[in-house]
């Protein structure tokens, strides 16, 4: 297995066609709730250890962040990223997340990454789409 040291400088763009599921909607009120907006937010781990949480953006399924997070890493296998909806009441709702392995980042040889990353879903509402970047040195 292929690890990852050194700094990791990861930057979370935007997350497109978010769909609220329905522990989410729990809250909602109104006929409509498929028009429901979300308050999303991501968060960022590399293996076991949180890195940062992205700032939590109102009303909106098409969230744009540009966050940046900078990190050393040791032995790292994976980057974990997770949506959520930030909840009014009680806990935040769990809306997808995705996880992507150092090995599949480092194969080509390249030291920056960009592109879109699909996430799973809890629900079959749709799927999310992550623009991000890494910068692995």
């Amino acid at each position: 297995m292929v690890v990852f040291n050194g700094l990791l400088k990861i930057k979370i763009r935007e997350a497109v066609n978010l769909k609220p599921t329905p522990w989410s909607l729990r809250h909602a009120v109104g006929p409509r709730p498929q028009t429901f907006l979300l308050d999303p937010y991501i968060a960022l781990n590399v293996d076991d250890s949180r890195i940062g949480q992205t700032s939590t953006k109102q009303k909106t399924n098409s969230p744009a962040w540009n966050d940046e997070f900078v990190t050393d890493v040791c032995n790292g296998r994976k980057i974990e990223m997770a949506v959520f909806h930030d909840a009014p009441i009680g806990y935040d709702d769990f809306v997808a997340n995705c996880t992507i392995q150092f090995e599949d980042l480092l194969q080509n040889g390249s030291r920056h990454f960009e592109d879109w990353v699909s996430v799973c879903t809890v629900n079959a509402y749709g799927s999310v789409s992550l623009m991000q970047y890494c910068f692995l040195h």
